[in-house]
């Protein structure tokens, strides 16, 4: 009943400022280059360009403890519906090695949204609303959760200059198995170097009740060839034993335009 109630919960939020945003004139279109949620774990606050498609694909490697976690890939795929709103997808195969056990398959396919809830104002951020729901059966046995796994962040920017911005993420994620969720943040300043070049440092953790947070740190280059089309590295440590002792990543991303309206 307790994640049945932090779940309504959840949905009641998003409905509220679902409703909110749509009826104020709230303009987030990414507008020049592209802007990606990858690689830092602060998810952008921008909303992708009306009509495009647009692909954030990564490859990373994680060390947790004794054993290991390769993604390859994970897929972010976002669709512009409007100045206000995009849709999102998330696909993602995994494969875990602990000492002589190795499991791969697909997680559960994540299925949501981004919303502009408002413009940046003097000390009041530009915000954005992201969610998302794992569909269980969306996903190969080895992965299956027993429920929904639902999971939500508020991104906010703060815009200093034309090349500097600080973005951070607050929110919560369920993990399908009906416990409590882990409430996450994370802070990331960011810096444009150049027409082509964007690098990045960045805190996040995450804090679980009864339980021990997790907390990292990490950086990363990208390197834009075009707007439409960039490449990144990455990487990471823990910050105390539970998390994720490293990780490193590349990725590529780029964006079409789909539609005709």
């Amino acid at each position: 009943m307790t994640l049945y109630r932090e779940a309504t919960a959840t949905i009641k939020l998003i409905v509220f400022f679902s409703l909110t945003t749509f009826l104020q004139q709230v303009n987030a279109q990414q507008t020049g280059r592209m802007d990606t949620d990858r690689p830092d774990q602060t998810e952008s606050v921008s909303i992708t360009k009306k009509d495009y498609l647009q692909a954030e694909i990564g490859f990373n490697k994680e060390k947790y403890g004794t054993g290991f976690t390769w993604v390859h890939p994970t897929a972010l795929w976002k669709l512009g519906l409007n100045s206000r709103f995009e849709l999102r997808l998330i696909t993602e195969a995994n494969t875990l090695k602990s000492g002589p056990t190795k499991i791969s398959g697909l997680v559960p396919t994540q299925i949501g949204g981004k919303i502009a809830l408002w413009k940046e104002k003097g000390i009041i951020p530009q915000t954005s609303l992201i969610f998302h729901t794992g569909i269980p059966a969306l996903g190969s046995t080895t992965f299956k959760t027993p429920f929904l796994s639902p999971n939500f962040r508020f991104t906010l920017q703060h815009t200093f200059t034309d090349r500097i911005a600080l973005g951070y993420n607050l929110g919560a994620e369920w993990d399908g198995n009906g416990g409590s969720p882990d409430w996450i943040y994370t802070l990331a300043p960011g810096i444009n170097l150049g027409e082509r070049w964007y690098a990045y440092a960045e805190i996040f953790g995450s804090i679980r009740p009864l339980e021990k947070p997790l907390h990292g740190i990490d950086g990363g280059i990208a390197y834009y060839f075009n707007e439409n089309c960039k490449i990144d590295f990455s990487g990471g440590k823990g910050l105390n034993e539970e998390s994720v002792v490293y990780y490193v990543a590349v990725g590529f991303s780029f964006r079409i335009k789909v539609l005709n309206r």
